[in-house]
């Protein structure tokens, strides 16, 4: 009966054991898998501060076109501006044409008589 108890003692053994070869038979694949991981993740990483300093130069970019907005702005008023008293100025002048062009006549049917 010790026999037998020590053979199945050593046929447990035996089968339980790992060796070093099937261990790392057992792990290669999961290393191969985690080094890719690390490299997805580092890619991952890469791009996400890529786009990080793009979002922050297309911020740049905004407050440029903001300012740009705002001169282009105040400069279409103020030409709105200059034109409106261009406009008075011309009606002005017109007016003082046509009262020069009357008194104009007037001397000369004056002149005439």
């Amino acid at each position: 009966m010790t026999r037998i108890m020590g053979l199945a003692v050593l046929a447990l053994l035996a089968v339980g054991c790992a060796t070093n070869s099937s261990v790392k038979e057992q792990i290669s694949p999961l290393a191969d898998r985690i080094s890719a991981l690390e490299k997805q993740g580092a890619d991952t990483n890469a791009k996400v501060a890529d786009l990080a300093k793009k979002v922050d130069t297309a911020g740049i970019d905004v407050a440029t076109v903001k300012k740009d907005l705002a001169a282009t702005q105040a400069a279409a008023q103020s030409a709105q501006t200059a034109a409106a008293d261009a406009k008075t100025a011309a009606d002005r002048a017109e007016t003082a044409a046509a009262k020069a062009a009357k008194a104009f006549e007037l001397k000369q049917v004056k002149g005439a008589k």
